[in-house]
């Protein structure tokens, strides 16, 4: 017979293995109800359209899973995409840039956007909601006075490669995804700054007195959110081939419910990219389902924003069975 102990034991090990594998568990879950639901659902070419959808989404969400490791959280990333789009787009079709040079410029703006946001939360010791919400709001008004709220478009066909071209059958958004989520795999678990992130967003405090220089983290961070949100908005332009006011809207949304979902932690200091990638690809598989099945917007918008809660809601009970 079992003692208490042994089942102790055995409730420990089902709890476990549920945190660490029961968000792959809900995305094969998901695969296998939407497979059932809807005969083009298993498609390739539809596959192929959700990881071609969730890239941008994937690509952001690295930069916003640092940021949330800090403890903070980073609100201007939907307007950062979006000004990328325009600056990005104006720079090739009124300046007569060329699309490198453009596209370079347009990832030093984000990363500078990204740096004074931390700049500011650092030094002046704002809260970050307030900071990135009036820089969303700053940036958003930006870019609306540069395009007159008018789409851009007429850009150079060797410029469609980055959002529109193939490695074999592979999208190329999916290839940079996956070597934007590698590298962000490689600095958190490989790299001092890594173990940085996770000791300032743990216990700020303690992370001063054992000389960790706070305010540069946070400096690092909040740029490496800005580039990141950047690179998704170049991909954005060029799959869409037109720079729009609206290009951005609303991704801090689905990236802080991908983050969430992927369990990073809102109060930080705990979480890894490969379950954000998990999370990003639950929403990518969610939605897509979703519309596959002709589920109206109104009602995915109440579907995506329950998962939201009851992420943050498990995280928070997480965090308190902790304590």
């Amino acid at each position: 017979m079992y003692s208490i102990k042994n089942l102790q034991g055995a409730g420990n090990g089902a709890a476990s293995f549920a945190k660490q594998f029961g968000i792959y568990l809900v995305l094969v879950a998901l695969l296998i109800f939407f497979s059932i639901a809807s005969e083009n659902f298993l498609n390739s070419h539809n596959l192929l359209n959700v990881a071609r959808q969730v890239s941008m989404l994937g690509i952001v969400a690295v930069g916003f899973a640092f940021v949330l490791l800090l403890g903070g959280i980073d609100l201007s990333v939907g307007s950062v995409i979006t000004l990328v789009n325009i600056v990005c787009a104006w720079l090739m079709v009124e300046a007569g840039w060329n699309p490198v040079l453009a596209v370079l410029a347009a990832l030093l703006l984000s990363s500078l956007i990204g740096f004074m946001n931390g700049w500011i939360i650092a030094k002046i010791q704002m809260p970050p909601i307030i900071v990135t919400l009036a820089m969303l709001i700053i940036i958003e008004g930006v870019a609306y006075l540069i395009s007159d709220g008018l789409p851009i478009y007429g850009f150079p066909e060797s410029f469609a490669v980055i959002g529109q071209g193939y490695l074999g059958p592979i999208p190329i958004p999916v290839i940079i995804m996956g070597i934007v989520m590698a590298l962000g795999g490689f600095i958190l678990g490989k790299t001092y700054f890594g173990r940085y992130f996770y000791a300032v967003g743990g216990n700020e405090e303690a992370a001063k007195l054992s000389g960790i220089d706070v305010n540069k983290v946070k400096y690092l961070v909040y740029t490496l959110s800005g580039f990141f949100a950047g690179v998704a908005g170049v991909v954005i332009l060029s799959r869409t081939n037109s720079g729009q006011v609206l290009s951005g809207k609303g991704f801090e949304f689905d990236v802080l419910t991908a983050c969430v979902l992927g369990g990073v932690s809102v109060s930080g200091g705990h979480g890894k990219i490969s379950n954000v990638l998990a999370g990003v690809l639950i929403l990518g598989v969610l939605s897509n389902g979703l519309v596959l099945l002709d589920i109206s917007q109104f009602v995915q918008m109440v579907i995506k924003g329950s998962v939201l809660l009851g992420a943050v809601a498990l995280d928070s009970l997480q965090q308190r069975k902790g304590s």
